[in-house]
């Protein structure tokens, strides 16, 4: 199983970014998908999350201003981020699972599969 992130870079406070995310190899079964980030002292969190009913939840900290969405068969996720703020820069990663859990999934590849991230920097 393979994810590979792409669209990360080095904004300006206010700006937008779009991050993508291809899953390969996964084989039957659909996945659970979703986009952590680590900032800062490693701090681990979940940004979105799709549940097979197309429920997407979202971190209270990018609800308004995040976007997930995902692109099936093809098993594309997309992070649409608008209004991006200096305490969004992290390393954003691309999280897929076979099974539902609840709660975090953290630590980065503790649960599930998982992309090598793609940074996001965001200035003031």
């Amino acid at each position: 199983v393979k994810l590979m992130e792409s669209g990360g870079g080095s904004v300006q406070a206010g700006g937008s970014l779009r991050l993508s995310c291809t899953l390969s190899g996964f084989g039957f079964g659909e996945p659970l998908m979703a986009w952590y980030r680590r900032g800062p002292g490693n701090k681990c969190e979940m940004v979105s999350s799709i549940l097979r009913d197309g429920t997407t939840e979202y971190a209270d900290s990018g609800k308004g201003r995040f976007t997930a969405s995902q692109v099936k068969p093809k098993n594309t996720l997309y992070l649409q981020m608008n209004g991006l703020k200096p305490e969004d820069t992290a390393v954003y990663y691309c999280a897929a699972a076979r099974s539902y859990r609840g709660g975090s999934w953290c630590p980065v590849g503790n649960f599930g599969y998982w992309g090598q991230g793609t940074q996001v920097t965001v200035s003031t």
